[in-house]
């Protein structure tokens, strides 16, 4: 009953990671779709300003550091799950 109910958490928690990094996506889609848009509104000195702001969210920037971000939150995930298991033993 307990290793059932181990798998239903790790999967719970893996949904909401799931979801945390869609968001994180949409968040970082959107944040660039605005601000090319200002960008190509305002112009000049600002537009440049702008656009470094947008290499800086896009892949060089933020977003780049995704896959880091995805392997290293499933890599914790699944060293609590172990850890977990071992420190629930008793002699």
């Amino acid at each position: 009953m307990e290793k059932g109910g181990q798998s239903i958490k790790m999967f719970n928690n893996l949904s909401a990671l799931g979801y945390g990094l869609v968001t994180f996506a949409i968040i970082i889609g959107v944040g660039t779709i605005v601000l090319t848009k200002f960008g190509d509104s305002v112009g000049g000195t600002a537009n440049t300003t702008v656009q470094y702001l947008n290499t800086q969210l896009g892949t060089t920037g933020l977003a780049g550091w995704t896959p880091a971000i995805i392997a290293l939150s499933v890599g914790m995930l699944f060293l609590g799950v172990f850890l977990s298991k071992g420190g629930g033993r008793s002699i």
